[in-house]
């Protein structure tokens, strides 16, 4: 097989990666930390909202998770943060939470 079918092969079956700079990074995992942790607990083992561990989040797609952190939901206290991140902030944070305990 070419050495390009290859490439390609293995660009396709992994997932993108958020595009974040690395100053900004620091700041995201600050805010996962305070921000989010205030309502779904410093650990991210639950609280006022539910679990954002990576088991908890094992079922869910970075996309769908990276809409929630961007646009809340209605009629709960998950407030939208579109003001405060980019798309690509909140798909960073969305993929940072789905393999967070691996990192610990």
């Amino acid at each position: 097989m070419p050495r390009t079918s290859v490439l390609l092969l293995l660009m396709l079956g992994t997932p993108a990666i958020a595009d974040v700079p690395p100053e900004r990074v620091v700041a995201l995992e600050h805010l996962v930390t305070q921000d989010c942790g205030s309502c779904h607990g410093l650990t991210l083992k639950g609280g006022l909202g539910r679990p954002l561990t990576a088991e908890a989040l094992a079922h869910a797609e970075p996309d769908g998770l990276a809409t929630i952190i961007l646009d809340g939901i209605p009629g709960t206290a998950m407030p939208p943060w579109r003001p405060l991140l980019t798309e690509d902030e909140a798909l960073w944070i969305a993929q940072y939470l789905k393999t967070k305990d691996s990192k610990q």
